[in-house]
């Protein structure tokens, strides 16, 4: 062993169940890494996918899906979160996205606010609505108005 080095005897253990925050992180990494594997294993099996008024998307098997056609549609998707907060098993954050169904080039979708909240429960997510980023979601979600994306 070299010198100063330190032997940790202990495995590494993480923390079980997820926190709310990290757990919604890690989703949003998994999206993020189109991971459709990490991103089913933080899905409880009840998940909820709410995208504005449209139906939701209930089951893990069917947001993975929902998700692998999404990603595959639109590959370049990346999710840029600007502010996360919680509050218990809700977790709300604030942000913007690139690469979308939208069909804006990257700088020109950068500029629109979007809300996505989370449901966490014993380190699933078991719900993620996709909100615009406006004053009444953003007063639902807890994030104070001041804050720029």
């Amino acid at each position: 062993m070299e010198r100063g080095a330190v032997r940790c005897e202990t495995p590494a253990m993480a923390r079980t169940p997820t926190p709310p925050l990290a757990a919604t992180v890690s989703f949003i990494d998994a999206i993020n890494r189109t991971d459709l594997d990490a991103l089913g294993a933080l899905m409880h099996d009840e998940h909820r996918l709410e995208i504005g008024g449209t139906e939701p998307v209930v089951g893990r098997e069917a947001n993975v899906a929902a998700w692998r056609g999404y990603v595959e549609a639109f590959p370049d998707y990346v999710i840029h979160p600007r502010y996360l907060t919680s509050n218990g098993g809700r977790v709300a954050v604030l942000g913007t996205t690139t690469g979308s169904h939208l069909g804006l080039p990257d700088d020109e979708e950068a500029k629109l606010g979007v809300v996505w909240l989370a449901d966490v429960a014993d380190g699933l997510l078991m719900r993620w609505v996709v909100l615009d980023d406006d004053g009444p979601t953003r007063a639902e979600a807890a994030i104070p108005a001041e804050i720029a994306i």
